[in-house]
């Protein structure tokens, strides 16, 4: 073998590199266009405050969304002609966390509300293991109880090791506006 300094830089690099990582988003179909300036849902609004430390859970039902937030605040619109012309689906079971949160960078984030750990869209029957979010902005799953959190990119802050949770591509034009998750 050659000595260190007789390597190629890159695989240098690549021998001296982390163990496993995670890509940043996720890979699994999202997609969610929510104009806000129409619907003026203030639960949502709430989330969409940049450092408002608010995250705000989004699920649909029928002809209606449904916002209930990390402050005790909830709210269901009914889905306008062009909502459902434009058609939504909402994480890996129907539902999703927006939210600025309360970190320093000022990112907006759109995480699956699924625990990455516990649940498998190729589980037969598929099981939900959906996180309930306190005002902290820490969510946690109540069948592994292991706690992630939002405000540090989803990390497990708490129990087993294991995936961070599943981020999708967000932007928001602001409180009243564009919401768009991919």
């Amino acid at each position: 073998m050659k000595p260190l300094h007789l390597l190629p830089l890159s695989l240098l690099l690549v021998l001296c590199s982390c163990g496993d990582t995670q890509e940043l988003y996720s890979r699994a179909y999202c997609r969610l266009f929510f104009d806000n300036s129409t619907h003026n849902d203030a639960t949502l609004a709430t989330a969409m405050t940049p450092y408002s430390g608010a995250y705000t859970t989004i699920t649909a039902s029928g002809k209606q969304f449904s916002f209930s937030n990390n402050q005790g605040l909830s709210s269901t619109v009914n889905m306008t002609a062009v909502d459902v012309q434009r058609g939504y689906v909402l994480g890996m079971n129907n539902g999703i966390i927006v939210g600025y949160g309360s970190s320093t960078d000022g990112t907006f984030a759109a995480y699956d509300r699924e625990c990455p750990n516990c649940f498998s869209p190729d589980a037969l029957p598929v099981r939900s293991y959906k996180l309930s979010v306190n005002e902290f902005g820490i969510a946690t799953c109540s069948n592994c109880h292991r706690q992630y959190d939002l405000n540090n990119g989803g990390i497990v802050s708490s129990g087993d090791p294991g995936k961070k949770l599943s981020r999708y591509y967000a932007t928001t034009t602001g409180p009243y506006g564009m919401l768009s998750v991919q």
